[in-house]
């Protein structure tokens, strides 16, 4: 007669991982649309990485870009316009363990949402952010948002937008303890790829800002970067973005700058002639606020009970 051990467990087989297992939705976005290739990214890096999906959360705002968690298959959160940021700090604060990605605009970080934009580099909680940039609200029919360049057409501002538009990039390395600024196009996929990579392998907050075309209301506004690749300045660093040779080539307008030179950053980030391509600024010696908000993870509830009913009782009178 044969039976099983007492102790016996079934071997344990290694799981993989296939690009399905992260898709969710059908995506709703426009034909064309740069988050598209966003998506396509994120998915790839993961699936590459073998990131368990119950592993990974993203997190957005609102606005189009901000439908991202839907369409991928993990944990996520699609929040109040501009609230992001404190939702992932929040998810952060708790589940250290966790892969966070946050998804968010041009309007929903840089407008609404841009105390918690300032306060989360400050924080420098690890996550990555990305900001698709499309210059426009999309998702309320062609309104100028903060990036909206001067002069440009929309149904908030027929005349042209009046005012000069924020620079992100030069707003975020100007933020106390920024740790990691990169900048990427939605239309160059291999460079995209490779700034999510190493934004996600950064200790710390990672931000990226990706940008992103909007083929419906923002109709052709990158089609002169990608027409004429010398406008754009492809930073090169063997601490920076790493590419290959080949994509290299397409950018004939290159420059060795070390992310570590804040100063460089901001001169490449604020040129109004060249729009900078990789990483501008990392330091990795940020101070982050993980450490902080994690204290006491573990402790049993009784222990805590306890602790708090000492210090009320501090105050007995």
């Amino acid at each position: 007669m044969y039976e099983l051990k007492q102790d016996w467990m079934p071997p344990e087989r290694p799981q993989s991982y296939c690009l399905e297992d992260y898709e969710g939705g059908a995506p709703r976005w426009c034909p064309g649309c740069g988050d598209l290739a966003v998506l396509s990214a994120l998915q790839r890096y993961v699936r590459d990485q073998q990131l368990p999906p119950e592993k990974i959360v993203v997190v957005s705002g609102i606005g189009c870009s901000s439908r991202l968690p839907h369409y991928v298959k993990a944990y996520g959160f699609h929040g109040l316009h501009g609230r992001a940021l404190p939702v992932a700090c929040g998810v952060r604060s708790r589940r250290p363990d966790l892969h966070l990605f946050v998804a968010t605009g041009d309007g929903d970080c840089c407008a609404i949402g841009t105390a918690h934009w300032i306060h989360a580099i400050r924080y420098n909680m690890n996550m990555t952010v990305m900001l698709l940039d499309n210059n426009i609200y999309g998702l309320t029919k062609m309104q100028s948002s903060p990036t909206t360049g001067k002069g440009h057409y929309s149904n908030t501002h027929p005349g042209g937008a009046p005012l000069s538009a924020i620079n992100p990039l030069l707003t975020t390395l100007s933020i106390t303890n920024a740790s990691f600024v990169a900048q990427t196009a939605d239309w160059n996929p291999p460079h995209l790829y490779a700034t999510l990579a190493a934004a996600h392998a950064h200790k710390g907050l990672s931000f990226v800002r990706v940008l992103q075309r909007c083929p419906h209301f923002m109709a052709g506004y990158f089609d002169e970067l990608q027409k004429d690749p010398s406008l754009v300045r492809l930073l090169t660093h063997e601490n920076g973005i790493a590419v290959d040779p080949a994509v290299q080539k397409a950018f004939p307008n290159r420059v060795e700058h070390d992310p570590g030179d804040l100063a460089g950053a901001m001169k490449f980030a604020g040129d109004r002639e060249t729009h900078p391509i990789g990483l501008l600024y990392r330091n990795d010696q940020a101070e982050s606020y993980d450490t902080f908000m994690a204290s006491g993870l573990g402790t049993p509830a009784n222990v805590k009970v306890a602790a708090i009913e000492r210090e009320l009782d501090r105050f007995t009178i």
